[in-house]
């Protein structure tokens, strides 16, 4: 059994695009510029973008945050996103999710510019994924792309399972597994809370994706001997014995499921370390779109 190690992968990642920018500086006079737009005070989300914003940093990118009240009117989010729209020196921005209930997500998303939509849920940057052309994929399964490659895993002609059909996570996975191109080349199927003998389907799994927020749902009858098991839940369990009051449990009961896998991604210190890392990717990649 070999650990994906995320932390690793992403050190890798980094330093790449680190050396990409500076480049790109030295010969354009051009820094990559990403910029985010938080609505309320969520803790997560406050994490998540500062972890962002730092991570730019770290590779010499610039980063701007702007700030809303949870109130803020559906009409002003959007004009927001307009003004980032019409930046010339900004190359790509997110809205972080998830936004008040009052606030349309689809139609905020639908605002974005495909080309500066580097959190890649635009619906050109979807239609463009499943038809193997050039667009920004969403940062979680661009990150787990991007563990399989560095691993060198195996993937044309494997079934992979997918559980979960989420728009962030399931379903784009699904797509890029399927798709005629490295990684991929598989034969997928997408399982979800309807899917009937779910325990048999995953059993059939070479390489299994989960990622249905249940903390320790797959188990170890559920998985076959020599499997790739890539873990991508993430959910706080109370736990006395930590000083914060909780651990972060994956979707996958670990030690029991472990022994049996060739390849199994930790929680935490697997995917969630490469979405942050994804976005900044894709954020390189509108700026060099552009010269």
């Amino acid at each position: 059994m070999k650990l994906l190690d995320g932390k690793w992968v992403s050190s890798v990642i980094l330093e790449e695009i680190a050396l990409e920018v500076s480049e790109l500086k030295n010969k354009y006079n051009k820094i990559p510029h990403l910029a985010a737009i938080l609505v309320g005070n969520d803790g997560a989300s406050e994490t998540y973008v500062n972890s962002k914003m730092r991570t730019c940093e770290k590779v010499g990118m610039k980063s701007s945050l702007i700030r809303l009240e949870a109130e803020v009117s559906e009409k002003i989010l959007l004009q927001e996103v307009d003004k980032l729209n019409q930046n010339p020196d900004l190359d790509g921005f997110i809205v972080q999710l998830p936004l008040p209930k009052h606030i349309d997500e689809q139609k905020v998303i639908r605002a974005i510019l495909p080309e500066k939509d580097v959190d890649g849920f635009h619906p050109d940057n979807i239609g463009k994924m499943v038809l193997n052309m050039p667009s920004f994929i969403p940062a979680t399964p661009f990150g787990i792309l991007q563990i399989i490659e560095k691993y060198n895993i195996e993937t044309s002609g494997k079934h992979c399972v997918v559980i979960g059909r989420s728009h962030i996570v399931g379903l784009p996975m699904s797509i890029l597994m399927a798709r005629n191109t490295y990684p991929g080349n598989c034969t997928v199927t997408l399982t979800h809370s309807k899917t009937k003998n779910l325990k048999e389907v995953c059993q059939s799994a070479d390489i299994l994706i989960v990622a249905m927020g249940k903390p320790e749902f797959v188990t170890a009858d559920m998985v076959k001997e020599g499997a790739v098991v890539i873990d991508v839940g993430t959910t706080r369990v109370p736990d006395i014995s930590k000083k914060s009051g909780y651990a972060i449990k994956g979707d996958v009961k670990f030690d029991e499921v472990a022994p049996k896998c060739s390849y199994i991604s930790p929680v935490p210190g697997g995917v969630g370390l490469m979405t942050v890392t994804s976005l900044i990717k894709n954020t390189l990649l509108a700026a060099k779109s552009k010269l």
